[in-house]
């Protein structure tokens, strides 16, 4: 990543993926996917175009919750990039 204001390809939520970074993810990640800004995203991609969310409180048999990947147009900014020109 050269840029440090422009967020990585792929980010997840989750400790055990190998795309967790919890320094980006304290900065604070937006999201915007089909026009819409979504709260709910657990992993994104960008070059691949797909979203993950949480299937309300479905669990696995591990414990870990179910997920649904949608696939659409996907945007991503740090937050704090913009809170910064304010």
């Amino acid at each position: 990543m050269t840029d440090t204001n422009t967020p990585p390809d792929r980010l997840s939520l989750d400790p055990r993926s190998p795309h967790y970074d919890e320094a980006l993810i304290s900065r604070g990640v937006g999201v915007r996917f089909k026009g819409e800004e979504r709260t709910n995203v657990v992993e994104y991609c960008l070059s691949e175009s797909w979203i993950k969310v949480a299937a309300g409180k479905s669990l696995d048999r591990k414990g870990n919750p179910l997920t649904l990947k949608l696939k659409g147009p996907v945007e991503v900014w740090f937050e704090d990039v913009d809170n910064q020109g304010e």
